[in-house]
């Protein structure tokens, strides 16, 4: 697989051993290095990924080609605005004026 820019990656020990086991990462490419590097290996540049997407640490990894996978993108989290108070109604403006009857 070659990656481009904006590619969100799962990346383990099939890229690279330094990436195996718990180390493996979610990492999204935002530049593929044009150095010379060894057949089938490459540059990236980009970003860690935690599980919600949200980017951890930038970072230049030289992993092999073959060995990378897609990953899923991690869903962001979509907040809902906060709701304004209500507006106080004519009604609760202060304290009620008592009136007089006249007579």
């Amino acid at each position: 697989m070659v990656p481009k820019p904006g590619d969100v990656l799962y990346v383990n020990g099939r890229a690279s051993v330094q990436f195996g086991g718990d180390r493996a990462l979610i990492f999204r490419v935002i530049k593929i290095s044009g150095e010379l590097a060894h057949h089938d290996w490459i540059w990236l540049i980009g970003y860690v990924l935690d599980k919600a997407g949200n980017a951890l640490a930038r970072r230049e990894i030289f992993v092999q080609k073959a060995g990378l996978y897609r990953a899923d993108p991690p869903r962001a989290v979509v907040r809902q605005p906060r709701r304004k108070p209500a507006a106080p109604t004519p009604a609760s403006n202060g304290p009620r004026q008592a009136t007089r009857a006249t007579t």
